[in-house]
C-alpha cells in the first residue's frame, strides 16, 4: 500500500492591526480630575473623623463617609480614562 505525503503548514502570520494612525491618549483634563476627585474624597472623609461628625455638613450626619466614598470612587472612574 502507497504511503500518503505528509504536508507542511504555513507559519502562521496574524493580520496586521488596523490603526487610526494617532496613539490613543487621555485628554489633559483626566489626571488633574482624578487626583482632585481623590484628594477632595480623602479630605472629606478626615474632616468627617476628625471633627467627630460636625463638619462638614452635620445634618447629613454618617451621609457624610458615603459622599466622601463617592469622591473617591468617581475619582477612580476617572482613572480609568487615564492612558
Amino acid at each position: 500500500m502507497p504511503k500518503s505525503r505528509v504536508r507542511k503548514k504555513g507559519d502562521y502570520t496574524p493580520p496586521p492591526r488596523a490603526t487610526t494612525g494617532k496613539a490613543a491618549i487621555s485628554g489633559r483634563w483626566v489626571a488633574p480630575t482624578m487626583v482632585a476627585l481623590l484628594l477632595l474624597g480623602l479630605a472629606w472623609i478626615v474632616v468627617y473623623y476628625v471633627s467627630s461628625g460636625t463638619l462638614p455638613i452635620e445634618a447629613v450626619s454618617w451621609w457624610n463617609l458615603v459622599i466622601g466614598f463617592g469622591f473617591i470612587f468617581g475619582g477612580l472612574m476617572v482613572a480609568t480614562r487615564w492612558k
